[in-house]
């Protein structure tokens, strides 16, 4: 890990306090940022540097829920037509995910890892299924997250969906995992407990899980009533609305992270906050499923860290918050709500999010954080400072190319082209093998 030197970029700091820094430097060594100043005052030889000319420099975006088994969903047709999200997850998701051996989740996760680094996404949440293949699946999307360069939290969506071996092989896979992030401390790598949804865990599942968390001393990533049939089905099995069982059953907490929230009431919004729970909010991926829209306004209102994640619609984060702002202003039917506090989602709170996983300071340009880094290729026609960025970052910034990936001071891509020990086509190609077994076994 040797030392970097960026040039003459325009510097947003983003931050508690964002700043906007025209023609500074930036040095990174030993995976952290060490200093920023005026473009020609940091002095001393440095391994590699980097002109930003022309270019905006800020913090590496960061995915709160993703999904890297999915990319074998492309093109696949053999999926019945669904009416439902019920629908959805049973002719398509869940079929998908039993197809699934090692080799096809280490593909699959290569492939979608690369996308983030040519989007510039530089650390993933990712939230994993492979029933067919569970035991030594996280060490197959490790071995990719090494083998690309980014950061990534794993685990295991347990569910009891599939039988109780399966899901005690679930179960043990989020422990093994935890104790060898643990063991390696390798701080590219972090580790939650995954839980797929409560409509498909039992009590006693949940409880089991609940136990071992606490034991592993991590928090829980689960999907929270994503559709009203979430919902729907814990008030008649439980009676209780799902953010009540998992405050009940011990998952909610600070290092704890409640996917999509789109039908939770204003109680337990109110349970979220209280529990420092974070909520991922994933406005394309639900508008897709037609589930409907998260009231991301009023979970803020009441305190909630609400982050941003993409569900494996994207890896590129631009596009999603893009996305988020539109769904709202259609949703409020109001074309001037929630302008900031959708940008604060992905550019202030998925840092967050992030910090309370990994032990490097992440989403901040600031001496002594991590030197996670985009070089985007964007230059200004308005003025542009701290009080016009987030327009700038909307309507200007996430249209333009990302030039350069940088993660933990390594840099994976510059000028538009990988700088990774391996060649894209290749990977691609052999995911297309992988793919037709895959197709077939589904």
């Amino acid at each position: 890990m040797g030392s970097l030197l960026i040039r003459n970029g325009t510097v947003v700091t983003l931050g508690q306090e964002n700043r906007v820094l025209p023609g500074y430097d930036v040095a990174c060594k030993g995976g952290l940022i060490t200093a920023l100043a005026p473009a020609g005052e940091l002095r001393g030889g440095f391994d590699r540097e980097l002109d930003a000319s022309g270019k905006i420099v800020m913090p590496g975006f960061i995915n709160a829920h993703m999904h890297l088994y999915s990319t074998f969903a492309r093109g696949l047709t053999k999926a019945r037509p669904a009416v439902d999200f019920q629908q959805v997850l049973e002719s398509l998701w869940w079929r998908l995910d039993r197809a699934l051996d090692l080799e096809d989740c280490y593909y699959s996760a290569l492939v979608v890892l690369i996308e983030a680094v040519k989007h510039g996404t530089t650390t993933l949440f990712d939230h994993h299924a492979s029933p067919s293949a569970p035991r030594g699946s996280l060490d197959a999307l490790a071995r990719a997250v090494k083998r690309v360069g980014v950061r990534a939290s794993l685990c295991y969506e347990l569910s009891d969906r599939d039988g109780p071996e399966v899901a005690r092989l679930g179960l043990e896979e989020n422990l093994a995992f935890i104790r060898s992030c643990r063991a390696a401390k390798d701080d590219r790598l972090a580790a939650t407990f995954g839980l797929h949804a409560s409509f498909t865990l039992s009590d006693e599942t949940l409880e089991r899980a609940a136990a071992a968390g606490r034991e592993a001393d991590v928090g829980f990533h689960v999907h929270v009533a994503e559709a009203d049939s979430d919902e729907e089905h814990c008030r008649r099995e439980f009676g209780l609305r799902v953010v009540e069982r998992f405050a009940k059953l011990g998952i909610l907490g600070s290092r704890s992270i409640a996917a999509h929230c789109v039908h939770i009431s204003a109680r337990e919004m109110e349970l979220l906050a209280e529990t420092g729970t974070a909520v991922v909010h994933n406005p394309q991926s639900n508008m897709n499923n037609a589930v409907g829209v998260a009231d991301v306004p009023g979970m803020l209102r009441r305190g909630v860290l609400v982050g941003l994640g993409t569900d494996a619609m994207t890896v590129n984060m631009l596009e999603e918050v893009r996305a988020a702002l539109w769904v709202r202003h259609l949703a409020e039917k109001n074309p001037s709500v929630g302008f900031v506090e959708t940008l604060v989602t992905l550019l202030a709170n998925n840092a967050r999010i992030a910090n309370r996983h990994f032990p490097v300071r992440l989403g901040e340009l600031r001496e002594g954080c991590a030197a996670d880094l985009v070089l985007i290729a964007y230059q200004p026609p308005t003025p542009f400072d701290e009080g016009t960025f987030l327009g700038h970052q909307t309507f200007g910034i996430s249209q333009a190319p990302v030039d350069t990936t940088v993660v933990g001071g390594t840099v994976l891509m510059t000028g538009g082209r990988l700088e990774l020990d391996l060649d894209e086509g290749e990977v691609a190609a052999k995911a297309r093998e992988r793919a037709k077994v895959v197709w077939e076994r589904f």
